[in-house]
């Protein structure tokens, strides 16, 4: 079957190791099912792994993806949760040590048809096409956690939003603004600034830029690159929530700005198959559509890697099958 995989591991040119080809097919466990993919979205995720992070060269060749949307064997329209948590883990499964996802340990997403355990498996809305629903799982899903579980997002407050235009910025901004949340976002590009304004933000600024005033919630995404930035936009007792470090991960603590104003640091990861239902049932609830910058055959995966890599993307890039 076809499908885009790491077919080795390198740092430096992570693309180098990135294969669009012939693999075998799945061969399901008890307790798991095939699903015939239709649409699979791109994360950032996927650059880390051929980077080696999170997989490693015993593991090789590993087809890529963490997230899609298609149709499992009863004929059904359904969406994968990605989390594969211990068959005897009853609690969050993001909290799981024996936690994996798909692309680590289990072959991925980007490919005609994936395994993933029954309990994974999710009805697709019918509001949403297979190429939106694809964008749910990991960004979209990341973003929603970041949010309201662990941010504590009500109507009413402000949150800042780092980096607009990755999957998970524009995901917390279109969310944060849906739930009665003033945003603030920032990104570099004048053109991501206003497709951040266009997609529900109240105010976008160039990175580093002293707010009008200070935020309840920083959404942080980027790491170093805006990290004492996040820190000090953040009223005494607000909450950053990190989820990811592209710009790396050895910021400045501002420790004392952190204990002088209560100032609360959160990680998140990813989120809970609950977590997933309720995204997708408040994305249905207010109308919302996933951000989708360019969908692209996955004969063509290569172009969508590259866009990532150069970080030209606005929202996700998708691949249909």
């Amino acid at each position: 079957m076809l499908a885009a995989f790491a077919s080795a591991i390198d740092r430096d040119d992570p693309l180098g190791g990135l294969k669009i080809g012939d693999r075998p097919e799945p061969a399901p466990p008890d307790g798991w099912s095939v699903i015939s993919v239709r649409a699979a979205s791109l994360n950032h995720h996927d650059l880390w792994s051929l980077r080696g992070v999170g997989l490693s060269e015993d593991e090789l060749p590993m087809i890529l993806g963490t997230d899609a949307a298609g149709v499992d064997e009863d004929g059904h329209e359904v969406v994968i949760h990605s989390v594969i948590s211990d068959p005897d883990w009853r609690a969050d499964e993001t909290f799981d040590p024996k936690r994996r996802l798909l692309s680590e340990g289990y072959q991925g997403a980007m490919a005609e048809r994936v395994a993933v355990p029954r309990r994974n498996v999710v009805p697709k809305p019918r509001e949403m096409s297979f190429e939106e629903a694809a964008c749910l799982p990991t960004a979209w899903l990341t973003a929603y956690r970041m949010l309201f579980t662990r941010g504590g997002v009500v109507p009413g407050c402000t949150v800042l939003v780092q980096g607009a235009g990755g999957g998970v910025a524009t995901a917390a901004i279109v969310l944060a603004s849906a739930a009665g949340a003033r945003v603030w976002v920032t990104a570099r590009a004048e053109e991501k600034r206003r497709q951040a304004i266009s997609l529900g933000a109240e105010e976008a600024f160039e990175p580093g830029t002293r707010l009008p005033a200070r935020v309840d919630v920083v959404i942080e995404t980027v790491g170093e690159a805006t990290w004492k930035h996040s820190v000090r936009a953040l009223k005494p007792g607000g909450t950053l929530v990190v989820s990811g470090a592209t710009t790396g991960d050895k910021p400045p603590a501002e420790l004392s700005r952190v204990f002088f104003l209560q100032l609360s640091v959160v990680g998140s990861t990813m989120g809970t198959l609950d977590e997933l239902r309720r995204l997708i049932r408040f994305c249905v609830e207010n109308d919302i559509h996933p951000v989708i910058d360019r969908t692209l055959p996955l004969t063509d995966a290569r172009e969508g890697f590259e866009a990532l890599l150069d970080g030209s993307v606005v929202g996700k890039v998708v691949f249909t099958v």
